[in-house]
């Protein structure tokens, strides 16, 4: 009896071994499926972080949209800005013509709409070429300050006035003057003294001193 009993258990502790030993083929086959889980993790491990790259990159990008092929950082002025953006050289030529860039780079809060080089393109011909001459300067400086609006008026600020007023509302722009806004479709568009008509073709473009809505028509005062 008593060599039964070492018997079986000298078998049973035999047979515990080979199970957790495994043979040969069992052993490759477990590393096998243990690098194909680490391989897993890592692969899953690489697409979370790629992931949250991208979504990092695409809040970046929200909060700095390109503007004439340039990042708009909100950390800049508005001035510091627009002298990156390829789209904006005429502006950026009239400001400095004006004597406005220590103006547009204070403190503020200030709403540009900032008219393209295109925007300029569409003026009789010879028209910026008289704006930028010294003895222009009191009317380009009117026509400049025509399209700055004290405070941030954001895109909902304008839609939220907009509605209020029943399809338009009208802001006093820092020249004295009034524009008014009203929307076709989706597209918010500004109308100046004269009857002119410009759609704002990028909107809330933020800045450290305010915002910037980009423009693709001149607006002018009435005199």
């Amino acid at each position: 009896m008593k060599q039964t009993v070492i018997l079986t258990f000298t078998l049973v502790t035999a047979a515990f071994g080979i199970a957790g030993c495994g043979s040969p083929a069992t052993n490759a086959v477990n590393n096998t499926n243990t690098a194909r889980m680490n391989t897993s993790v890592m692969n899953s491990n690489a697409n979370i972080s790629s992931n949250s790259m991208a979504n990092s990159n695409a809040n970046m990008a929200s909060d700095n949209p390109m503007v004439g092929g340039a990042a708009m950082l909100k950390t800049k002025d508005i001035i510091d800005n627009a002298v990156n953006s390829k789209d904006h050289t005429t502006l950026v030529a009239a400001v400095k013509a004006a004597g406005l860039v220590e103006t547009l780079k204070g403190t503020g809060p200030f709403t540009v709409f900032a008219p393209v080089n295109g925007a300029f393109d569409k003026l009789p011909e010879g028209t910026v070429d008289t704006l930028l001459k010294p003895e222009s300067k009191k009317m380009l400086t009117g026509i400049l300050t025509y399209h700055v609006v004290s405070g941030k008026q954001d895109a909902a600020t304008i839609a939220k006035a907009i509605e209020t007023g029943n399809g338009k509302a009208t802001f006093k722009t820092v020249a004295g003057g009034t524009l008014t806004a009203s929307m076709e479709g989706k597209d918010v568009i500004l109308t100046d003294e004269k009857g002119g008509k410009s759609k704002v073709t990028i909107a809330d473009v933020m800045q450290s001193n305010g915002v910037i809505h980009v423009v693709d028509s001149v607006l002018m005062p009435k005199s």
